[in-house]
C-alpha cells in the first residue's frame, strides 16, 4: 500500500510470468513510468526504478534480486485436462505461491521490493481497500470550483452558466448548487430532462437536496463533490473500472443458474465472454447491466456499486443485443436522428444532435454510408450501426451480446477489431460471443462453464494452455464430457486466479438490496408529448420506406370488397318490394363485409410489435414512455385502417341499393363508421395477439383464427341472441357489435327471414332501428378496443427489463 494521492486505488501488479517478474498497469489515473516512459506492461529489470503517478517525483520502487525459493507446481496442476484431475485427485491440491518481501525505507519513503527469481508462483491476494467517498474512490479531480457564502452556482449546457458542462446528457439550465447558512451546502434541480442525481438516487424534478460531506452529485457524466469551500468534478471520459464480485442468480425452485461469478477488469479494456450453452453467458450479461439484477453480489462501475446508483449510472452503459435495434428500412442517418431526438434531452438543438451523429459516423467509419437504407449494408455493417445508436450518449461501459452471430470470418474480424478500438479510445468493452477466432484481440477472457461458474478468467492466449488442450473444440468438449467436474473449483486452486480474481474474491459475498421500484424508472429526456410526436414520425417514415407493405394494405381492402360484390343481391342492401318478401342475401354482404375488414385491420398490427420488440427492450430501458409508444402505433395504424375502412366501404356499397334515410347520417355514411370502428377494434386486437407471442411466426395462425371466430359470432349465420353462456360470449367479439350497428342502418331485422318464423316478430335486439341502439353498438365496439389498449399496455411490461418492474 502506497499512501500517495497520485496512486490509484489498484494501480498496478507485480507478477511471475514463468520467465521473469514483470508490472502491469491497471489502467491507473497518473500512470506508471519506467526510465521516464509511461508504461501498461512491461518486465523488471533489478536496479532499473519504477515511478507511479508521475516519470520524475512520483513513490519509486527500488527493485533489487533475492534468491528463489522452491517452486510451487500450481503451473503443473493447471495444465490437467479434467481426465487427469480425476485420475489424480490428490495432485489437483493448490499450493498458494510465497508472497515477495518488502521493506520500506522510512528515510527515503521509497519501497523496496525483493523480487524472488521464482517459478511458477505469483503474488499473494491483497486485502482491499474501502473506497474512499466520491467519484471512483481514486481518482483526481479533472477540475476545481471554488464557492463563496451566499453565492449561486448554476451548471448546465448553456454558455450563461457558471459552471459549463458541455455534455449533450445535461440540460441547458440543468441544476444549481446554493451555499445554506452554516457552511452547508444545497442542491436544486431546475427541471432537468435527464435528472441530478444524489449518492446515484434521482432528486425530485426541480427538487432540492441538502449535501452532506461525503455526498456526491451526478450531472450527466459529471460527478461533482464538495470539499470544504471547494467544488471538486469528477469528468467520465470513459476510462473506467469494472468488476463483479460473487454474482449469483437464483431462479424459481432454488436453482442457482449463476455461481459465485467473479472477475474485474482495468480500464480501457475489451473482455471476451465464451463458454457452452447453460453456462449463464447471458443471465451474466443482464446481471452486469442491470436488467436483471443478481441475487446475490456486486457490481462496481469503478468502485461505484452499479445496483444501488444504478438509476444514475445506467445511463453510462450501452447494450448491444444480438439482434438490430434499428429500423433496418431506414436510411443510417435517419435512423440514428431518431434514436438521438428519443435519447437527448428536449432542449437540444437539431444542429447539436446532428452534429453528433455526424461524430459517431466518422468514428465508426460509417459516414460514407450514412445516406443508405440500413438493409443494403452487409451484417457486420449493421452491427457497426447498432454500435453507433449506443455511441451517441458517449457510455463509458459497452455490452454486446453475440455481435458477430451468422457473420462470416472476415466480418468477425472486422467487428472485434472495432470493438478493439472502441476500448484503446477509452471505453470498457466486454462481448459475449460463440465465435473463438478473433479471441486474441480482447485483454481478459472470461470462461464460462456449464451450471453457470467460472472455468477461467485472464489472458486469452493462456487460455488453452491452462486448460490443457490445443483447441477451443477440444475445450467445448470437455465442458460436455466432464458436466459434474468442479471446473470452479480447479479455476480457484490455479495461480491465475491468485494474479486475476482473488483479491476481489476475498470481499465477502453481499446480498442485493436494491432500491425503491419508483427510483429504479429512467428518467424521461422527452417529455411525453415530444416522445409521441417523433414517434408517430418515425414510425411513419418506416411504412413509408416500405413500398410493398404500403401496396399490400391498398390492395388487401380493394380485394375484399371486390370480393363481396360477387354477391348476387337483387334487391341490394334495401328493403325489397314488394315489402312481404325478404332480403336474405343482405346479411351475407355484412358478413362479408365485416370479416374482411377484420381481417384487414388485425393484419396491420399483428406484427408490429412483435418485430420490434428488441427496439422496444432498449429504449424502454432509456426512458421511452410505454403509452407514447403504444399511442405511436394506435394513431398511425388508426388511421391506415380508417382509409382501409373506405375503401372495402366505397367498393362494397357502390353497386347496392342502400335505405333512403338513416338514423343519424346518411345511411352510407353510417355503414362505413360501422366498418371503421370495427377494423379499429380488430387492430386492437392485433396488438394483444403480436404483444403476447414469443415468436413473428406464431402470429398468422391466430390472426387466421381470430377471423374465422369473428364469422361464427357476427349473429348471420345463426341464432346468437337467446342462447345463454353463448350470447354473452359473443359480447367479446367485434363483430357482432358492428354487424348489430350496420343491422340498425339496414333495419336487418326486418330485412332477413326471422329465425323463428311462428314468431316473426322475434328478432335480435342489437339490430333495433332506434339511434340508441346504433349508438349503444358503436360505443361498445369502440370500448372493446380501448379495453385492448389497456391491456397491451401491461403486456408490452413483460418485455421490459426485470429491474424496472421491480415492485409494479
Amino acid at each position: 500500500m502506497i499512501d500517495d494521492a497520485r496512486v490509484s486505488w489498484r494501480h498496478a501488479t507485480i507478477a511471475w510470468n514463468g520467465q521473469s517478474w514483470g508490472i502491469e498497469d491497471h489502467g491507473s489515473t497518473n500512470g506508471t513510468y519506467v526510465q521516464g516512459a509511461r508504461v501498461q506492461q512491461t518486465a523488471l529489470v533489478p536496479g532499473t526504478p519504477v515511478h507511479l503517478g508521475n516519470a520524475t517525483d512520483g513513490p519509486r520502487l527500488n527493485l533489487s534480486a533475492a534468491a528463489a525459493p522452491q517452486p510451487a507446481v500450481a503451473q503443473q496442476q493447471a495444465q490437467q485436462t479434467p481426465a487427469q484431475a480425476y485420475a489424480q485427485p490428490q495432485a489437483a491440491a493448490y499450493q498458494a505461491p510465497q508472497q515477495p518481501q518488502q521493506a520500506w525505507n522510512q528515510q527515503q519513503h521509497q519501497p523496496q521490493v525483493h523480487v524472488p527469481q521464482q517459478q511458477g508462483g505469483g503474488a499473494a491476494p491483497r486485502q482491499p481497500q474501502a473506497a474512499a467517498p466520491g467519484y471512483g474512490g481514486d481518482r483526481s479531480p479533472t477540475t476545481f470550483h471554488q464557492l463563496s457564502l451566499g453565492h449561486v452556482m448554476r451548471i448546465g449546457r448553456a454558455l450563461e452558466n457558471e459552471l459549463v458542462v458541455s455534455d449533450l446528457q445535461v440540460s441547458r439550465h440543468h441544476a444549481e448548487f446554493h451555499s445554506m447558512p452554516g457552511g452547508r451546502f444545497e442542491i436544486r434541480d431546475l427541471g432537468s430532462h435527464n435528472g441530478t442525481y444524489v449518492n446515484g438516487q434521482p432528486l425530485a424534478k426541480s427538487g432540492t437536496q441538502l449535501l452532506g460531506p461525503n455526498d456526491i452529485v451526478g450531472v450527466g457524466h459529471s460527478t461533482f463533490r464538495i470539499v470544504g469551500d471547494r467544488l471538486e468534478e469528477f469528468v467520465d471520459t470513459g476510462e473506467v473500472s469494472f468488476s463483479a464480485r460473487h454474482l449469483t442468480v437464483t431462479v424459481d425452485g432454488g436453482k442457482q443458474i449463476l455461481k459465485d461469478v467473479t472477475f474485474g477488469v482495468p480500464e480501457k479494456s475489451l473482455i471476451g465472454v465464451i463458454g457452452p450453452s447453460g453456462s449463464g453467458k447471458s443471465t451474466l450479461l443482464k446481471a452486469l447491466t442491470g436488467y436483471r439484477p443478481a441475487d446475490q453480489g456486486d457490481v462496481l462501475y469503478d468502485n461505484r456499486n452499479l445496483y444501488k446508483q444504478f438509476a444514475e449510472l445506467r445511463q453510462r452503459i450501452g447494450l448491444v443485443p444480438q439482434d438490430d435495434i434499428l429500423h433496418k428500412e431506414l436510411r443510417v442517418s435517419t435512423a440514428l436522428k431518431y434514436a438521438a431526438k428519443l435519447r437527448f434531452p428536449g432542449d437540444t438543438a437539431e444542429s447539436e444532435r446532428a452534429a453528433r451523429i455526424d461524430e459517431v459516423l466518422r468514428e465508426l467509419k460509417l459516414d460514407i454510408h450514412k445516406d443508405k437504407k440500413i438493409t443494403a449494408l452487409s451484417g457486420g455493417q449493421r452491427k457497426r450501426v447498432s454500435v453507433a445508436l449506443e455511441l451517441l450518449t458517449k457510455p463509458s461501459l459497452i455490452f454486446l451480446d453475440e455481435p458477430t452471430s451468422g457473420l462470416d470470418p472476415g466480418m468477425d474480424r472486422d467487428v472485434m477489431q472495432l470493438l478493439r478500438g472502441l476500448a484503446d479510445d477509452g471505453r470498457t468493452v466486454l462481448v459475449v460471443t460463440h465465435s473463438v477466432a478473433e479471441l486474441s484481440l480482447c485483454d481478459k477472457l472470461l470462461v464460462m462453464a456449464p451450471g453457470g461458474s467460472v472455468a477461467y478468467f485472464g489472458p486469452p492466449d493462456e487460455a488453452l494452455n491452462f486448460f490443457g488442450y490445443s483447441t477451443w473444440a477440444d475445450v467445448f468438449s470437455a465442458f460436455e464430457n466432464y458436466r459434474d467436474y468442479d471446473w470452479a473449483g480447479r479455476w480457484k486452486g490455479s495461480q491465475h486466479y491468485q494474479l486475476y480474481a482473488a483479491e476481489l474474491d476475498a470481499v465477502a459475498p453481499q446480498p442485493v438490496v436494491m432500491p425503491p421500484a419508483q427510483q429504479m424508472r429512467p428518467t424521461k429526456p422527452q417529455g411525453w408529448g415530444s416522445q409521441l410526436w417523433t414517434l408517430i414520425r418515425r414510425y411513419v417514415s418506416v411504412i413509408a420506406s416500405d413500398k410493398g407493405f404500403m401496396g399490400l394494405m391498398l390492395i388487401l381492402p380493394a380485394v375484399l370488397g371486390v370480393v363481396s360484390t360477387v354477391i348476387p343481391a337483387t334487391f341490394g342492401l334495401a328493403p325489397p318490394t314488394p315489402p312481404s318478401r325478404f332480403n336474405g342475401d343482405a346479411g351475407t354482404i355484412m358478413l362479408i363485409l365485416a370479416v374482411g375488414m377484420c381481417f384487414s385491420g388485425a393484419a396491420n398490427s399483428v406484427r408490429e410489435l412483435i418485430k420490434e420488440r428488441v427496439i422496444y427492450e432498449r429504449e424502454r430501458a432509456t426512458g421511452l414512455s410505454r403509452s407514447a409508444y403504444l399511442m405511436s402505433k394506435v394513431i398511425v395504424l388508426g388511421f391506415i385502417t380508417a382509409i382501409q375502412g373506405v375503401i372495402i366501404c366505397a367498393i362494397g356499397f357502390a353497386p347496392r341499393d342502400l335505405p333512403a334515410e338513416g338514423l343519424l347520417m346518411p345511411p352510407a355514411v353510417e355503414l362505413c363508421v360501422s366498418v371503421i370502428a370495427l377494423g379499429f377494434t380488430s387492430m386492437m386486437f392485433g396488438l394483444v395477439i403480436s404483444s403476447l407471442v414469443k415468436t413473428a411466426e406464431k402470429t398468422m395462425p391466430l390472426l387466421v383464427m381470430f377471423a374465422i371466430v369473428q364469422v361464427v359470432f357476427t349473429g348471420i349465420l345463426f341464432q346468437v341472441y337467446d342462447s345463454p353462456g353463448l350470447e354473452q360470449f359473443a359480447w367479446l367479439m367485434p363483430s357482432r357489435w358492428a354487424v348489430a350497428a350496420a343491422g340498425t342502418t339496414l333495419n336487418l331485422g326486418k330485412l332477413m327471414p326471422p329465425w323463428d318464423q311462428d314468431n316473426p316478430t322475434n328478432t335480435d335486439p342489437l339490430w333495433d332501428a332506434t339511434v340508441g341502439q346504433w349508438s349503444l353498438n358503436i360505443i361498445i365496439l369502440l370500448a372493446l378496443g380501448i379495453a385492448c389498449g389497456f391491456l397491451v399496455q401491461r403486456l408490452l411490461r413483460r418485455h421490459e427489463p426485470e429491474v424496472m418492474r421491480a415492485g409494479k
